[in-house]
């Protein structure tokens, strides 16, 4: 809990306890504003232990000249992955290209790194992560390479130090986590085996 805000919580109840002292607020309305205050510091407390819980740390080495990988804005799900190139490499239309970033992970296990396509370069550009999303898991400790594919009427070239793609840092159920358990039959539903559209096109 930031310090401001226990700083308020104890201002509030001296507050109630002068009134207290000076006769200003019959027991109950007391009690009410007690209540409530302990309200506020039980959620703010909830909250700071679920984000702790949640936290976790991503090693990294970055062997390129290009910035650390870091998240742009509060708030951000993923953090941008740059081009680690010596000479530009130019991908035509309908081509694909392998491209290095420079970057090497080691993801903690029950989590995974996802790469995805950054959107700006695919409106701009219709190149897209081939494989999107990629899944970098725990035991991957090789460099990062981006599949990048190019779906435009023309060919784009990539220099060093573009924006080609995002990690974004997920959970999963993987090895340890989950057991597959073979079985004779699976429980029934409503949709049962209904595929693609079976709730009907409109």
């Amino acid at each position: 809990m930031e310090k401001n805000k226990v700083n308020d919580f104890i201002n509030q109840l001296q507050d109630l306890d002068k009134r207290i002292d000076n006769g200003d607020s019959d027991a109950e309305e007391i009690i009410k504003e007690i209540n409530k205050i302990v309200n506020e510091i039980s959620t703010d407390v909830e909250l700071d232990v679920t984000k702790k819980s949640l936290k976790t740390t991503l090693k990294f080495i970055n062997n390129s000249s290009n910035p650390d990988p870091e998240f742009a804005l509060e708030g951000d799900s993923g953090f941008d992955l740059r081009a680690n190139l010596s000479k530009d490499v130019t991908i035509n239309q309908g081509s694909v290209a392998l491209i290095p970033t420079g970057l090497y992970f080691e993801v903690e296990k029950g989590f995974e790194i996802q790469i995805r396509t950054r959107s700006g370069i695919a409106a701009k550009t219709h190149m897209w992560v081939l494989n999107s999303p990629g899944t970098i898991d725990s035991q991957y400790r090789g460099e990062i390479m981006i599949i990048l594919a190019n779906f435009d009427e023309t060919s784009h070239t990539i220099r060093h130090g573009d924006r080609i793609a995002q990690a974004v840092v997920c959970p999963v159920f993987g090895e340890g986590k989950l057991n597959l358990v073979k079985v004779e039959k699976l429980s029934e539903t409503v949709r049962n085996s209904g595929g693609f559209g079976h709730t009907g096109t409109t």
